[in-house]
């Protein structure tokens, strides 16, 4: 039984090293985008986007994030108040709290879609993905904008003093939580143009009426 030429060349091309590269990295990029997913949720609800960097009276001494603000005291763990528990922003951060949920909710919808590649070509699911992994560092983006801008506020002023003000932290400096939303930023640009790399590469690969073999790969790895 003869084999059509088509299907001979398309074996071929999905034995090349290539293509198990390209295979390889799109597990690569599912796996970077759910450890993502699970980082975004630490950073809105972690309260250590700012902290003091020195404590003494009258100041004290703590960090804040989004939802609380934790003071250090005698006890080892610290006095947090704010709305963490019933999902209530600081009013300052009201906005800065919305864009980053926003983008919450894009990188794990990105994260939901992986099952798409069940019932859609993976070219499909890599651009619906990417959009939403640029939607998400856009948001995000704007977060790290509006934060610095937002601390001239009350709470900034009883945890950094009155020297506080726009882009001005005063007694305090930015702790981790804000740092690892600016490497999120650029996470989410990486993300997404892999993902556009590689939803051209299934394009140019497949014919349009070719099975979708790495979308059979890329749910079994």
């Amino acid at each position: 039984m003869s084999v059509s030429p088509g299907l001979a060349d398309l074996s071929r091309l999905y034995q090349t090293e290539f293509v198990r590269s390209a295979r390889a990295v799109g597990v690569l990029w599912a796996v970077c985008t759910l450890c993502f997913a699970v980082i975004q949720v630490v950073i809105l609800v972690q309260p250590s986007w700012v902290g003091t960097t020195a404590s003494g009276p009258p100041l004290p001494s703590g960090t804040m994030g989004l939802f609380e603000v934790c003071l250090e005291s005698d006890w080892p763990v610290p006095d947090c108040r704010g709305g963490l528990s019933s999902l209530s922003p600081l009013p300052s951060f009201q906005s800065v709290a919305v864009l980053v949920g926003v983008s919450l909710w894009a990188v794990w919808t990105s994260v939901l879609c992986l099952c798409l590649f069940r019932f859609c070509s993976a070219a499909t699911v890599y651009k619906i993905c990417a959009w939403l992994q640029l939607t998400a560092g856009f948001c995000l983006a704007l977060a790290c904008l509006l934060f610095p801008d937002s601390w001239e506020s009350p709470e900034m002023r009883v945890l950094c003093g009155d020297s506080v003000g726009s882009f001005s932290p005063g007694n305090c400096s930015v702790h981790w939580a804000y740092i690892l939303a600016l490497l999120g930023i650029l996470d989410y640009a990486i993300l997404a143009t892999l993902a556009f790399v590689l939803a051209n590469r299934q394009d140019a690969l497949l014919p349009p009426d070719a099975p979708d073999v790495t979308a059979g790969l890329l749910m079994s790895a």
